[in-house]
């Protein structure tokens, strides 16, 4: 079945229909904008940007983990920022990606996307190609309290162009669910709605409770990979998990290496 490249214009009111009142968020959409994410952190200077969310058509200067930059496509991309004040210092946050992954996931799975996997730690895959990525960047005191800026980006609609210049293998929504539109509108308030009461759970008693989900849907779980460190080096050993902290967990020829994200890249190793 041939997929239309229609894809409804993102709208307010619409996004907060679907939203519902109880996750008590406000939503704002433009058009275009350098990055969600620097907005709110320019924003978060001068005013309460808490439980605040920031969605764009596009992004001129959008980034990912690592400082890479993070393609989207005016009205083939969901992408938005949302502020969220946590009590707890950053120290105490480190499963927060993996919570956001989570919340992303189970909202696709529940409109009709099958076969959505989480790539520890920040990344959302559809059949070894990438769907969308995450960033989270906290800014606080060590003991508290800190304040999140959450990126999510997610491909809805991605040409063939589009697809040619992103350095990896890459998918998007309407490929996997074999539609000829996406109502983004009503999918990112749903996304919303599940991030939110995500977010308040983690909040209230971290990563721990979110863990077995989480790891049901881990791209790389019981698999070889190479873990890529920030001095050139690299580890190789089979993934066991993660642990309550949302660091993952690598049986190295009966050593078990922990990893926290920073700098650390994640690849699949042949056996």
């Amino acid at each position: 079945m041939a997929l239309s490249s229609r894809i409804e214009t993102l709208q307010r009111d619409a996004i907060v229909a679907a939203l519902g009142r109880t996750a008590k968020l406000t939503v704002e959409v433009v058009d275009t904008i350098d990055s969600t994410n620097s907005e709110l952190s320019r924003r978060a200077a001068r005013q309460d940007i808490h439980r605040h969310v920031l969605a764009a058509e596009a992004q001129t200067a959008g980034r990912g983990r690592r400082g890479r930059a993070w393609t989207t496509i005016a009205g083939g991309s969901i992408t938005f920022s949302l502020g969220w004040r946590f009590e707890q210092g950053a120290g105490h946050l480190s499963g927060l990606t993996l919570a956001v992954g989570l919340a992303v996931a189970r909202t696709l799975e529940a409109q009709g996307f099958a076969g959505i996997e989480l790539k520890w730690p920040n990344d959302l895959v559809h059949r070894r190609a990438k769907l969308g990525g995450i960033l989270v960047e906290l800014t606080g005191d060590a003991l508290g309290p800190s304040l999140a800026i959450i990126g999510i980006g997610l491909n809805a609609l991605l040409p063939a162009k589009a697809r040619r210049g992103i350095d990896q293998p890459s998918t998007d929504l309407a490929t996997v669910a074999r539609r000829r539109s996406i109502d983004r509108s009503l999918l990112l308030g749903r996304i919303l709605g599940e991030l939110a009461a995500v977010l308040e759970e983690f909040a209230a008693q971290g990563f721990a409770p979110l863990r077995a989900d989480w790891q049901r849907r881990h791209a790389l779980q019981r698999k070889p990979v190479e873990v890529l460190l920030p001095d050139g080096g690299s580890a190789r050993g089979e993934v066991i998990g993660v642990d309550a902290e949302g660091a993952l967990v690598v049986d190295n020829s009966g050593q078990r290496l922990r990893f926290l994200s920073g700098e650390v890249s994640l690849v699949r190793a042949e056996r």
